[in-house]
């Protein structure tokens, strides 16, 4: 399958730009990504029952979610800063020993909240791990996945494969 041309990043010598999508038609945007943090059981039990030394951690996992997703034209080269309609975040604990972050990006702009989704869910993440590292310094934050987009001129697009999913190894 071909792919979707030259990188856009690029001008004529190869040098990093900024696009310029002044003349590109505002649309509705949304994008869903996902993250998740594997921790030991009994530390996905505290966070379930709410009993982290360093208080609510969810919460504050949504409002570093949130405030990072505002701030990605900040953190990533490039980037176009991007009027946020709306940021959705959710967690679900996967016993017995995974937390699922989603961040849900909105906006009417003329490029995409992709990397303002994926941002909001890596630091949603981070945050996390940041709160419950005193009782579990082995958790791992593992496949920060963009699983859908809608919105501008290449359409739709869902992840075939539902980032995370466990998948029977190969044998030999």
């Amino acid at each position: 399958m071909p792919g979707p041309g030259p990188l856009s990043h690029l001008d004529a010598r190869g040098q990093a730009r900024m696009v310029d999508v002044l003349d590109k038609p505002i649309t509705a945007r949304e994008a869903l990504a996902a993250g998740f943090v594997r921790m030991r059981p009994e530390t996905l039990e505290l966070l379930r029952r709410g009993r982290a030394a360093k208080g609510e951690v969810l919460g504050v996992a949504r409002v570093a979610a949130i405030a990072a997703a505002k701030r990605t034209a900040e953190l990533i080269p490039l980037c176009h800063g991007i009027a946020l309609g709306k940021v959705e975040v959710s967690f679900e604990a996967q016993a017995p020993r995974r937390l699922e972050v989603r961040v849900r990006v909105r906006a009417a702009d003329r490029t995409g909240v992709e990397m303002e989704a994926l941002v909001g869910a890596a630091v949603a993440c981070l945050t996390v791990y940041d709160m419950l590292k005193a009782v579990d310094r082995g958790m791992v934050i593992e496949r920060i996945a963009l699983l859908e987009k809608r919105g501008g001129r290449s359409g739709p697009w869902r992840r075939a494969e539902r980032a995370g999913a466990t998948r029977r190894p190969r044998r030999a």
